[in-house]
């Protein structure tokens, strides 16, 4: 039977899902809500 207490202190996450992370946090892309609230600036005249 595996012991999935032993499994997971045996656990180590891969380097791509670190490097992954890390490129998504450091992401300055503009999503839906950004563009919507610069719209609305635009409009209201601020």
């Amino acid at each position: 039977m595996i012991d999935f207490e032993e499994e997971l202190k045996k656990f180590k996450p891969s380097l791509e899902i670190g490097d992954t992370e890390n490129a998504i946090m450091k992401d300055d892309e503009k999503d839906m809500v950004d563009l919507l609230v610069e719209l609305m600036r635009e409009y209201r005249g601020n």
